[in-house]
């Protein structure tokens, strides 16, 4: 099957089930950038529970933006940030160690456009995840599409659904139980190389 979806930061786990089982991923560059989407926010299992990660961008005083036009704001070293997040969450995780070297630059290099950044990060985690991938970009916007399967949906942080994925073992399961559906570096770090396997035997046929 062929596959539409946003290019978002460190994507759900919902997302890599859908990019795990395509055979060509089709990314939507061309739209408008929205708020209080996984554009530029993940999620991952911290020591209180479900933790958001924002990357502050900048908004221009235009009533519409291009996904691919949207800045940075690296003022407020929320790359510093996000990793001593990631470091108090999983360093205790079983593959942690495994996967540091290489996801750790990603937070020490200087990003100007969201987009951009964010397949920077989607190429590494493939690289973790040995996911060889055929992808392309859309060259313009289009509200429907009879040629892939539409998950563009799934870029809505606050609109998802109950997914009825396997339970794994997560680093604070035992305080606050198992959290569904968060960012791929939570099952990257807790199951390690088993991560391909997870998200090819999962459904979305419920979403």
């Amino acid at each position: 099957m062929n596959v539409l979806l946003h290019p978002t930061y460190f994507p759900s786990i919902a997302s890599f089930v859908a990019m795990a089982q395509a055979k060509k991923i089709v990314f939507e560059t061309d739209d408008n950038f929205l708020k209080q989407t996984y554009r530029n926010r993940c999620y991952i299992y911290g020591a209180n529970g479900k933790l958001g990660l924002n990357i502050p961008v900048i908004h221009s005083q235009k009533n519409r933006q291009k996904y691919k036009d949207v800045t940075i704001f690296n003022d407020d070293n929320w790359q510093v940030n996000h990793w001593k997040s990631l470091l108090s969450a999983y360093r205790t995780s079983p593959f942690f160690e495994y996967y540091e070297d290489e996801l750790q630059p990603l937070f020490n290099t200087k990003a100007n456009f969201i987009l951009d950044y964010n397949f920077k990060c989607l190429e590494v985690i493939f690289d973790c995840l040995q996911l060889e991938t055929n992808s392309s970009k859309t060259t313009s916007y289009q509200k429907t599409t009879n040629t892939e399967i539409d998950y563009r949906f799934l870029v809505n942080a606050k609109k998802e659904s109950l997914l009825p994925f396997d339970t794994y073992t997560q680093v604070f399961g035992d305080k606050h139980g198992f959290i569904p559906n968060l960012s791929i570096l939570d099952l990257l770090f807790n199951e390690g190389p088993n991560s391909l396997n997870y998200l090819e035997s999962q459904s979305l046929s419920l979403i």
